[in-house]
């Protein structure tokens, strides 16, 4: 990458972590016997499912296969201070991305080829940092029990949909927080918020042909729109069914809080650690709870 950023060495996990998410986070830490079920019952089994799934139906890049995305693996893990995960192209009509880590193999992303198709290399490093998000806060602890419980519903009816109705309701509600957090992440990473939110905007309406035409601030005046219709209570009531079952919360929220965050204090902050390239190192500071 041509621009030099600002190296966040020494980042913590709660120098960006969303609110929200703290929040979601302990209430989930809450739920009775959830992490037991996880690493006792049903977690080793689906570990290995997902794992071998992917690694036998996936590209693996490094220096030598698709290096350009090798490349902007490297330079977000150099900025945000982590280890390189695994990261695999993924042949898929549906645009998305993830993050798996498994107990005593190396974590690894997840990037369908049709995400890749329709964004520029800006954005794909956003979407690489958004997955590093995850890694960089531990959330995998309870993204792997939210596919475990959906996995449990469908294989043991009974049992499985007491489970999965008693806690996948918090489990969906952590997971929307904790998409905030990671889509900081993202733009500690690209230290540009419009490419931030124009991931969203093309996961929102994009396609490799429309996603050149997209107008981003176009959809940033879309997404104060939508605050002002969820400003009334049956608007905040809509948005509730709306979001209830989803795994992310809506792009144009989404980009709202990015736009936000990017000018809030904290994250002026933490790119005023270091100011002269990847040299020195930097002295942590106070986490979300300034925010």
């Amino acid at each position: 990458m041509g621009i030099s950023k600002t190296l966040l060495v020494g980042l913590k996990a709660d120098d960006f972590r969303h609110p929200l998410d703290f929040e979601a986070t302990q209430s989930l830490k809450q739920v009775p016997g959830l992490d037991l079920m996880v690493r006792n019952l049903l977690g080793p089994l689906a570990e290995q499912f997902f794992y071998l799934n992917n690694i036998a139906a996936s590209v693996l890049v490094g220096e030598n296969q698709l290096p350009h995305l090798h490349e902007l693996l490297l330079d977000a893990c150099k900025t945000l201070d982590l280890d390189p995960p695994q990261l695999y192209v993924h042949q898929h009509p549906a645009p998305n991305a993830y993050t798996f880590a498994m107990r005593g193999k190396q974590p690894f992303i997840v990037l369908h080829t049709s995400l890749i198709d329709m964004l520029t290399p800006e954005e794909i490093q956003a979407v690489i940092a958004h997955e590093l998000g995850h890694l960089k806060c531990e959330h995998s602890v309870y993204l792997t029990p939210l596919n475990i419980i959906i996995l449990a519903a469908s294989l043991i009816p009974t049992w499985g949909s007491v489970i999965a109705q008693s806690v996948q309701a918090q489990l969906l509600e952590w997971v929307r927080c904790a998409e905030f957090t990671c889509d900081r992440a993202a733009l500690l990473a690209t230290q540009n918020p419009r490419v931030v939110m124009s991931v969203l905007m093309k996961l929102a309406g994009g396609s490799p042909t429309l996603a050149p035409q997209l107008n981003l601030d176009a959809f940033i005046d879309q997404a104060r729109a939508y605050d002002a219709i969820s400003s009334t209570e049956l608007g905040e009531m809509l948005k509730s069914a709306q979001t209830a079952q989803l795994t992310h919360p809506v792009p144009v929220l989404r980009a709202r809080e990015i736009d936000r965050w990017a000018s809030s204090q904290i994250y002026q902050s933490l790119l005023q650690r270091q100011k002269t390239g990847y040299n020195e190192k930097v002295v942590p500071q106070g986490g979300w709870r300034n925010w």
